[in-house]
């Protein structure tokens, strides 16, 4: 029996870091928006169903400019994103009609492919609820308040984390169920909701397994971000 994949795409970031009028996902590399490269991966991967999760008033533009001009038979629903990423998220979450994985991908992350999409779906269908990332090359230091190091955790016990992440449908519904009813209440308690993995542990205790991604999935979010997705692009020419 064939398991039923959808993926949701977060678009609905403003990129204030990106120093531009233009938000970060529609950026042109090489001719291209941001945002046409993940979904062109998705499009032709074994991925059912994507769902689109834009800004305000962006859903016609990427409807036209982007979903249609290039193409994009699997995007089947374009909705409007909420005030944080896991508003979106939620807002995506409500849009699927049938789903057995979901695979949560952020927009701005142009270098999604094939390779990751199959490990994390193999991992997925072990484990419950997987993520991408890569263990980091740098030596990290935890700062106090004041930006003093305090601590120093071992290097090959962390990695930075990327998306897809990916969860059983039914794992990842109750999940940002219990966020959505319980929302008021952690911010009374200064919990900061910064990933999905992040919402599965919290609510369902749930351990999510970490996958290899690829040190070129990078996130599209200053400048510079831009220059580097250049210079991958031309490797592939």
């Amino acid at each position: 029996m064939k398991m039923k994949t959808t993926a949701i795409v977060l678009a609905a970031g403003q990129g204030k870091r990106m120093q531009s009028n233009v938000h970060k996902q529609y950026l042109l590399i090489q001719g291209k928006p941001v945002l046409f490269y993940c979904l062109k991966t998705l499009e032709d991967s074994f991925i059912d169903e994507v769902i689109l999760v834009t800004g305000k008033g962006e859903e016609e533009y990427c409807r036209k400019e982007i979903v249609e001009r290039f193409g994009m038979t699997k995007v089947t629903k374009i909705v409007e994103g909420g005030k944080e990423r896991y508003h979106s998220v939620i807002n995506g979450i409500k849009e699927v009609e049938e789903c057995d994985y979901l695979f949560i991908h952020d927009g701005a992350r142009p270098f999604l492919d094939e390779g990751i999409l199959r490990r994390t779906y193999e991992s997925v269908m072990q484990n419950r609820a997987c993520v991408a990332g890569m263990p980091v090359k740098d030596t990290i230091k935890i700062a106090d308040e004041n930006d003093f190091a305090k601590e120093t955790p071992r290097r090959d016990t962390v990695w930075t984390v990327q998306t897809p992440q990916v969860f059983a449908f039914d794992l990842i519904k109750e999940a940002y169920g219990k966020l959505e009813q319980e929302e008021e209440v952690l911010k009374e308690k200064g919990v900061l909701i910064t990933d999905d993995a992040m919402v599965v542990e919290y609510f369902c205790d749930i351990p999510v397994k970490l996958v290899e991604g690829n040190y070129r999935n990078i996130k599209i979010t200053t400048p510079e971000d831009l220059g580097v997705a250049e210079s991958f692009l031309a490797d592939k020419i």
